[in-house]
């Protein structure tokens, strides 16, 4: 059973992004599907994906935080202002309303998506560093995701800052200390392992149940500005995998670690952005929709990226001289 549980769970992590479109098609032809994806139980769906990263984390992950300091604070001021500040650049260069707005820019302000540890591994990048990079983000974003919304679209719309704060601490520090605790007390019994390793399976469920409740109640909304929240979603992350790049080249990080940064910055936690979209403006409805177009887009685009960086490395090993 636990052998066909793990082939499934590699198999849902491996076509990601197919099974988040299908159902997000699927979903938009019969809502009803997901209608139960909303208040406390999305708040749950979410804590499922961040218990799973809590699961994933080991102790020696957080030597990283010691050995590395000076990689992680450039990674975390990347993260914490390009994404953002491309976000507001985009918002008032093309006027966007409101709604999207708001959910374009709570999306910058969020952190590194779980996702993109799986993507820095496709993509030959510093796994550690990665890991690194997401903990030290999500750790930061219970205080700086609430600032940074605060001082982006405060002027736009009304942000409680402690409500985002409470939110944000109650659905990624505590499930994911609950996780890394879990794996203190039984990361060595072999069952506890075999777990673990369904764990993303589950992970790629919980993310698909997000999506699926957005587009349940807001789906047929997208027809109203969905050229407009694609374009935007779809410059964001390019944008952000380019700075991230840059500024990693700027700092003089190897190559695998410039591939790091770049997905880092490019890939955010949108379904944490999609949670507090729903129960923090849904005055403003297109800031959700915006937030699970970007869930869709971050997938795809992960994907995406990990193949254009195998294929430079094919091309490299093809022309290199041999010996």
């Amino acid at each position: 059973m636990m052998t066909f549980l793990k082939r499934a769970a590699t198999f849902l992590t491996t076509y990601t992004s197919a099974i988040i479109i299908l159902v997000s098609v699927v979903t938009f032809c019969q809502p009803q599907l997901f209608m139960w994806v909303k208040g406390d139980w999305q708040t749950v769906v979410l804590g499922i994906i961040m218990l799973t990263m809590g699961m994933t984390l080991k102790p020696q992950d957080f030597a990283v935080l010691v050995q590395r300091p000076v990689d992680l604070l450039i990674g975390a001021c990347a993260q914490f202002t390009l994404m953002p500040l491309l976000a507001f650049g985009l918002v008032h260069l093309f006027q966007l309303p409101t709604g999207i707005a708001v959910g374009l820019v709570l999306v910058g302000c969020s952190p590194g998506g779980v996702s993109s540890n799986l993507i820095t591994f496709l993509s030959k990048g510093d796994i550690a560093f990665s890991v690194g990079m997401t903990t030290v983000s999500t750790l930061l974003s219970p205080i700086l995701t609430p600032l940074l919304m605060v001082l982006l679209i405060g002027n736009r719309v009304d942000i409680h800052a402690m409500a985002l704060f409470k939110s944000i601490l109650i659905v990624t520090l505590l499930p994911i200390g609950l996780g890394l605790g879990a794996n203190l007390l039984w990361g060595k019994s072999s069952r506890y392992q075999a777990i673990c390793g369904v764990m993303p399976g589950v992970s790629v469920l919980a993310f698909a149940c997000i999506v699926g409740g957005v587009v349940a109640y807001n789906g047929a909304r997208f027809f109203d500005s969905g050229l407009l929240i694609f374009v935007g979603v779809f410059l964001h992350n390019l944008l952000g995998y380019g700075t991230g790049y840059l500024a990693a080249l700027a700092a003089r990080m190897p190559l695998a670690k410039r591939r790091t940064v770049a997905i880092e910055v490019g890939i955010q936690n949108a379904g944490l952005a999609t949670n507090l979209a729903t129960n923090h403006f849904a005055f403003h409805p297109e800031a959700a929709i915006a937030a699970a177009v970007s869930c869709v887009w971050h997938s795809i685009s992960g994907t995406l990226i990990a193949a254009f960086f195998q294929l430079i490395d094919a091309r490299k090993q093809k022309h290199a001289p041999r010996a």
